[in-house]
């Protein structure tokens, strides 16, 4: 396992002391209308690495904190130190820009007093620790961080207990069924649907491939009426629910189909045991589990990227807003 090394945790402190002024208020919406607080977990590995994947989860770190801005949230970037004291219901952090490095340089600081946050979005990165899920950890594992891990799982747990709505993306879909007590596969074999470019790089990062979703699940919700060319059309929520540990069905509430969306894709790991508690409501043409959800709750997660930049200006943004919708109205 790898600890956070020394780079790393000097770009933490820089950034606590480089950020504006944590107390000034929020921008606000025309009219108005509240902007929800979203919290965001900080990368804590550095772009330097010389595997390409991590500046890649980086970079995306930085796109998902624009998005969630763009569709009327307020960034929350959380630390290790943002969770240090607090009782197990509360969240701080400051509003923040986010930037390339993860949120690990510039834009970070906590503020004297806590504050709760509307929503937990749990972004990609590296791969969670299988000690976590009672596993040894095999040769083909990257970027494991054992602050990251921590980091990660007290602000999905304290979400959690706090009843707030929380978006898990690749490794925050991977983590959610971890704390939920599922397991993963630690290095997916080649089968007939690709899910990585081969060999990894910075500038190829996606293949892309058809996922089916529950019609009338919270991740269905997310694209319905996105125009979505590359499916076959307009993507269309509905009504069927999925079951406890199983696939998504072909066809929904009074035969017709489920929701077909195009997805970029960039994972060499999946879940394997589904957790108790979760449903599968996405899944591939090989059977991968693509989305998770909590029925009793507002927890959702994807196995892909919606921030993807390849994606159309909607087609990023719908996604973020039904969350930050949600966490609005929770």
């Amino acid at each position: 396992m790898q600890a956070p090394n020394a780079a790393q945790n000097t770009a933490t402190a820089q950034a606590r002391d480089t950020v504006p002024d944590a107390d000034a208020a929020p921008s606000a919406e025309p009219g108005d209308v509240r902007r929800p607080r979203i919290g965001i977990p900080v990368r804590l590995s550095s772009s330097a690495d010389p595997d390409p994947r991590v500046a890649k989860a980086n970079s995306l770190f930085g796109c998902i904190v624009s998005l969630i801005r763009d569709v009327g949230g307020e960034p929350v970037l959380l630390t290790p130190e943002s969770l240090e004291g607090l009782p197990a219901g509360g969240l701080n952090g400051a509003p923040s820009g986010g930037t390339s490095d993860g949120g690990s340089s510039g834009g970070v600081k906590v503020p004297d007093a806590p504050e709760a946050l509307d929503g937990v979005v749990l972004p990609g990165g590296g791969d969670v620790d299988p000690r976590l899920y009672g596993e040894e950890p095999g040769p083909s594992l990257y970027d494991v961080n054992a602050e990251q891990d921590r980091l990660d799982i007290a602000v999905a747990r304290r979400a959690l207990d706090a009843g707030t709505p929380v978006l898990g993306i690749c490794r925050g879909h991977q983590l959610l069924n971890v704390l939920y007590g599922g397991t993963l596969v630690q290095d997916m074999t080649p089968g007939t649907v690709p899910h990585r470019q081969i060999p990894a790089a910075a500038n190829r990062p996606w293949v892309w491939h058809e996922v089916t979703i529950t019609r009338g699940s919270k991740v269905a919700k997310m694209y319905a009426d996105v125009e979505n060319p590359e499916a076959g059309g307009t993507a269309s929520a509905g009504t069927a629910d999925a079951a406890p540990g199983k696939p998504a069905d072909a066809a929904g509430a009074g035969g017709t189909a489920a929701v077909e969306v195009k997805i970029a894709s960039g994972h060499h790991q999946a879940v394997d045991r589904v957790a108790p508690g979760l449903l599968v409501t996405a899944v591939a043409d090989d059977g991968t589990v693509e989305a998770l959800e909590d029925p009793e709750r507002w927890v959702a997660s994807v196995q892909w990227h919606p921030e993807a930049l390849e994606l159309t200006e909607e087609q990023r943004l719908a996604p973020f807003r039904v969350f930050v919708d949600a966490c609005r109205t929770r």
